[in-house]
């Protein structure tokens, strides 16, 4: 089996025995069950929260003690009392130095000196967090992991030109899934959550946390279109209540202005709040449902619902929004442009008419290319064979006419001739550029644009110059 290690495991983000906050906790546990089960073990720092104040274990291998007092609830976990940050890097610094690795899962711990010591492997799970993004510009670990190329592509695009080396250090490594455990199966302990009536109506999911970004009036819209226009007055759309659905001021506004809205949309009885569905409910949740919806602009770094959904046998419909334009090939997915209507609600019109489920074929490519067993696999390898590497070297990158560009990541050239912008979430009539990008697949010299044209570019985000190691 090779020598045992111990593994100190930071977690910005609460974890619990039975629930997760978020597809990244998901993807922690399977690794961490991985690890333990090859005999090493692991101790997770996370931060409390209500319903994870005292130590618990998810194996014998592995210990969660959430001793960290970053600010809950999200965004601004920074924005705590001095001294709860100073304890966060004692307790870490403790527990690296009482281990042989250092897995920083997040990577919101955004202090190298914290880890310097030890091999330190960071998988950014995020690239909207300003604390995660933080940790990308502030790197010093040996290895690491992202979980998706688009995401890859977009974290190298900004850092690269400052530390070039960094690129040698990143891996993309797909998220991956337990198809045994993401399969069709009768919805039955599901109906102690929600009413087992409801099974008799055609069912929409949006199974998602309280982020508008995540699309929940895009949602609505469509569900206006479905039940008003096309026919499906007895639709019922599924909305999760979030852990601080009531106790937190925000999350209170955010469910009081939604349900406003639904009420003066006059769908009052089309949509359903429940309790947050444990991990153990989600396939009988997606297998109970008719079509998942993922319409929204957040810029996911992976995003599991739509793979979930998938495996269960339920069609999502996902919007063309950073990862989800290309993690499946066109035959696999339903998308659609963020912000139509029109074709969303086309779409899932044809979904609930044709009772259509997830095919065959789109089910073994998802056994094929996002196996759970591949992804433990690759984070084992980077982990357990994770060396200190020498500093990275930083220096400010120097733009100057001989200097290429390409289009940054995050944007990309619609069918109807614009560049939609994932951060912007805008799409901009733009010939001159889309015109440089398409003469120049390897990229376009600084010089073959005005320099007005080419700085607001590049101030905007459309574009992220190709520096040279």
């Amino acid at each position: 089996m090779g020598e045992r290690k111990k593994i100190a495991v930071f977690s910005m983000t609460p974890l619990f025995p039975d629930f997760a906050m978020g597809g990244g906790q998901v993807q922690l546990k399977k690794v961490a069950l991985h690890l333990a089960e090859l005999g090493h073990r692991l101790t997770i720092l996370s931060t409390q929260r209500e319903g994870s104040m005292e130590p618990f274990k998810w194996h014998d291998n592995v210990e969660i003690r959430p001793v960290l007092r970053f600010k809950q609830p999200y965004p601004e976990p920074y924005f705590t009392p001095i001294y709860h940050i100073a304890n966060a890097m004692r307790y870490m610094g403790d527990a690296i130095a009482d281990a042989d690795i250092h897995y920083s899962h997040d990577g919101g711990l955004i202090f190298p000196l914290v880890y310097q010591s030890k091999p330190t492997v960071i998988s950014l799970r995020s690239i909207i967090y300003p604390e995660t993004m933080q940790a990308a510009f502030l790197f010093q670990g040996d290895e690491w992991i992202l979980p998706s190329e688009h995401t890859r592509a977009s974290y190298e695009a900004a850092v690269s030109p400052f530390a070039p080396e960094v690129s040698q250090r990143m891996h993309a490594v797909h998220n991956g899934f337990d198809w045994d455990v993401f399969r069709y199966q009768t919805p039955a302990d599901i109906f102690d959550v929600i009413p087992a009536e409801i099974a008799d109506h055609p069912l929409m999911l949006f199974p998602h946390r309280p982020d508008v970004n995540k699309g929940i009036y895009e949602v609505l819209e469509v569900a206006r279109r479905l039940v008003f226009d096309m026919g499906w007055e007895d639709l019922r759309v599924l909305v999760p209540r979030w852990l601080d659905a009531e106790s937190d001021q925000a999350n209170r506004a955010y469910y009081d202005k939604l349900r406003l809205t639904i009420n003066q949309a006059g769908l009052n009885e089309t949509f359903l709040f429940h309790d947050w569905i444990s991990e153990a409910l989600i396939p009988e949740y997606y297998s109970l449902a008719d079509v998942t919806m993922c319409i929204g602009h957040c810029v996911e770094t992976f995003g599991n619902t739509p793979f979930e959904s998938l495996g269960c046998g339920t069609l999502p419909i996902v919007s063309r929004v950073a990862t989800y334009r290309d993690l499946l090939p066109d035959e696999h997915i339903n998308r659609v442009d963020y912000g139509d209507i029109d074709g969303a609600a086309a779409q899932a019109h044809s979904i609930l008419s044709e009772r259509r489920r997830a095919s065959p074929a789109t089910l073994r490519y998802l056994k094929s290319e996002f196996s759970l067993e591949t992804m433990v696999n690759r984070f084992a390898d980077l982990i357990l064979n994770a060396v200190k590497k020498p500093p990275l070297r930083y220096r400010l990158p120097q733009l100057n006419d001989e200097t290429r560009y390409k289009l940054a990541p995050w944007c990309y050239i619609t069918q109807g001739g614009g560049i939609y912008h994932d951060f912007r979430v805008d799409c901009q009539q733009n010939d001159a550029l889309i015109r440089l990008v398409n003469d120049n697949p390897d990229g376009f010299p600084g010089a073959a644009a005005e320099p007005a044209q080419l700085q607001a570019w590049l101030d905007e985000g459309y574009i992220a110059p190709l520096i040279e190691a």
